[in-house]
């Protein structure tokens, strides 16, 4: 420790029989003999940042590991230390933490900091040889999800706004609570409570025990509880789960249309299965939905700008009472990016979450409108009923284009995610919804685009370095430095939703979810989709609304999108199909089988490491996309199954790609997790 002199008070020396010493004058501190030099200080040695042990990517790794609720945003300063103000307090977490106040760090962050240095230098050790043989898999299965921070500073909203954010924010806690009800993770918790913090933190993550990261998915020994435990979904009687055929057993019942219903769990009562609606199978939880939902709208009541939302959130609450949808929906379709600030979409929807891919599940986005998205929707407004007449002339005769008034992409800035768009890696870039109803099938539904999401410089960084391993340098040429060619593949796939067969459609009066079955139903719609976000690329570039370069980007960036698909394996271990990589297959597969895309084994990728690499061939890849968007919406406008089920065979379960050889890149690179903070 450096010393500091300090000048006291001047003392009065008596000397008897000594001549007086002459005082100096009153400007001078101390008197220096001039004959002698004088003796220069040594150099200050700069103490060494207090709390710089931890790079920031093992920082925030550690602390997943051991389930906090911290982050350290950035090092701001370049110091290599974490210092109060780059830190961040998460939500969705068991407990609470206070890091910093008045700006210096408090004692729960000084503790907290050494248990992360311990946890560092800690061998992973388990109570015995086989819980540590779990724990080191439970290690590495979260090592796997780089925390991914989404950080909002809402301070300057007005004091009904912000109470209003706050009740959302109760509310998707309320939602939390619906879907682990749901997936099987609520009859969990009392085992959960009795693990370490890394297996508490891959339970609260994963939403339940199951192992989810490519690398120890199918891994037996993988699970936050024991091998033993899985999770039992409550929309379906436990019994009948033993079966791995049950979906099938659901889909061909003779009250099948009841029972696969989107908005019901199934129950047995007195031997059969019956049908029960979602307020009356979680009638306490939902009612409490409701009644935050309820406190929501009452925030807003005199908010004159938000009386849309509070149209929609009264809706909403009725809806979670009565289990009829329809009339939130119209009201939610009444929003738009100019009649409130902010999105929230708060209902069942989605069904790839669930083993039959049948029922909606809960979940709950709340978003800050970005309003950029409105220079897209003037360009694409006017050619959104060409895009449906195009699509139709590409299908022929088995389809008759519609009209479409579909509303374009709104872009989006998250704030939180609850439920089923909470996901344990990576995140929803964009959704079109309802996906059941006359909002739906009238094409009066919304479509957003999540436009803050993955555009962080940790993400950014990954992707690229992920493009180059497995791109050559003359592809990785036209890779797009901006966010702008995701968000218009975003914006196409969504829009894409809206055209064709969609949403209820039936052909010969039968339904894509009877003709398909759930997951295959599922995964038409999505190729479907996808197949568009490529299609429209270069019928947006004839129309002159992007450009040659961006066109290129585009579809660069989808490919390096579906290689990461790719990466994830095809199947989930229960051998339930996963619906984004059996699309990013057959998509990838079938450009290469028309020679839009091809892979040298010999070839170095542009990080001049790898051997073995892809080229895009620009040239030919609008006629072979022309093709596919063809195939696709003919075969989903005809309900072709043996035509699905032969893209899976040969693209997903063949040998047309070098699956291996993505897999093996892109698993060096940790997927995102994305994690929550806000200020108010």
């Amino acid at each position: 420790m450096r010393s500091k002199l300090l000048l006291g008070p001047l003392f009065v020396y008596v000397c008897f029989g000594c001549q007086r010493p002459i005082q100096p004058p009153a400007d001078v501190v101390a008197w220096k003999d001039p004959s002698k030099k004088p003796v220069e200080a040594p150099p200050k040695t700069p103490e060494p940042p207090k709390y710089a042990a931890l790079s920031r990517a093992r920082f925030n790794e550690l602390a997943v590991r051991l389930n906090l609720p911290l982050y350290w945003a950035q090092d701001t300063n370049g110091n290599q230390a974490v210092d109060p103000n780059e830190v961040r307090s998460l939500l969705f977490y068991p407990k609470p933490a206070t890091w910093t106040n008045n700006g210096t760090f408090t004692k729960e962050f000084e503790d907290t900091y050494a248990a992360l240095l311990a946890a560092d230098k800690a061998p992973i050790q388990g109570m015995n040889d086989e819980d540590t043989s779990r724990l080191k898999l439970v290690v590495e299965e979260l090592a796997q999800g780089a925390p991914t921070l989404v950080h909002n500073d809402l301070s300057m909203l007005n004091a009904p706004e912000k109470s209003f954010v706050r009740q959302v924010l109760q509310a998707a806690k309320g939602i939390d609570e619906l879907y682990a009800l749901a997936v099987g993770m609520k009859t969990l918790e009392s085992d959960a409570a009795k693990v370490d913090p890394a297996s508490q933190s891959m339970f609260r993550r994963n939403w339940g025990p199951k192992c989810v990261g490519p690398k120890t998915e199918r891994h037996a020994k993988c699970n936050a509880l024991s091998e033993e435990v899985k999770p039992v979904y409550d929309l379906y009687p436990k019994e009948i789960q033993k079966e791995r055929s049950f979906c099938k057993s659901l889909e061909t019942a003779k009250n099948a249309k009841a029972l696969l219903d989107p908005f019901v769990a199934v129950r047995e009562e007195k031997g059969k299965l019956v049908a029960v609606p979602y307020h009356v199978a979680y009638k306490p939880q939902m009612d409490a939905v409701a009644t935050t939902l309820e406190s929501a709208a009452m925030a807003l009541d005199g908010v004159e700008s938000e009386q849309a939302m509070r149209g929609y959130v009264l809706a909403a609450a009725r809806s979670f009472r009565s289990n009829d949808w329809r009339p939130s929906d119209e009201a939610w379709a009444k929003m738009n990016a100019t009649n409130s600030k902010f999105y929230l979409r708060v209902a069942p929807d989605e069904t790839y979450w669930e083993p039959c891919s049948h029922k909606a599940g809960f979940h709950l986005t709340f978003a800050i409108i970005n309003k950029e998205s409105l220079n897209f929707q003037k360009k694409l407004a006017p050619v959104q009923q060409d895009m449906e007449d195009t699509l139709a002339t590409l299908i022929g005769k088995a389809y008759k284009a519609r009209k479409v008034t579909f509303h374009l992409p709104d872009f989006i800035d998250i704030v939180f995610n609850a439920g089923d768009d909470r996901d344990p890696i990576g995140a929803t870039i964009g959704q079109s919804l309802p996906n059941w109803g006359p909002v739906a099938n009238e094409g009066r539904g919304r479509t957003v685009a999540m436009s803050n999401l993955y555009t962080d410089p940790d993400s950014r960084a990954n992707r690229h370095a992920q493009a180059t391993s497995l791109l050559t340098q003359e592809s990785m040429k036209l890779y797009g430095e901006t966010t702008t060619p995701a968000l218009l593949s975003t914006i196409l796939h969504e829009a894409t939703h809206n055209l064709g067969p969609a949403h209820e459609y039936a052909y010969k009066g039968k339904s894509n979810t009877v003709a398909f079955g759930g997951p295959l139903a599922s995964m038409m719609e999505e190729l479907k989709a996808q197949s568009g976000a490529l299609y429209f690329i270069d019928f947006l570039r004839q129309k002159g609304i992007i450009d040659d370069q961006l066109a290129k980007e585009a579809y660069l960036d989808s490919i390096v999108w579906a290689f990461g698909h790719i990466s994830r394996e095809m199947y989930e271990p229960d051998h339930k199909p996963k619906t984004y990589s059996h699309v990013a297959a057959i998509q990838v597969g079938f450009l290469i089988d028309e020679g839009a895309i091809t892979f040298d084994p010999k070839a170095h990728a542009a990080n001049g490491s790898d051997e073995g690499s892809f080229t895009l061939h620009f040239d030919k890849l609008p006629a072979a996309i022309e093709k596919l968007m063809n195939q696709v919406a003919e075969v989903k406008a005809t309900n072709r199954r043996d035509a699905s089920e032969a893209w899976v065979k040969r693209y997903v379960d063949g040998d047309v790609i070098p699956q291996g050889v993505i897999r093996d890149r892109l698993l060096r690179f940790p997927k995102s997790s994305f994690v929550y903070s806000l200020e108010l």
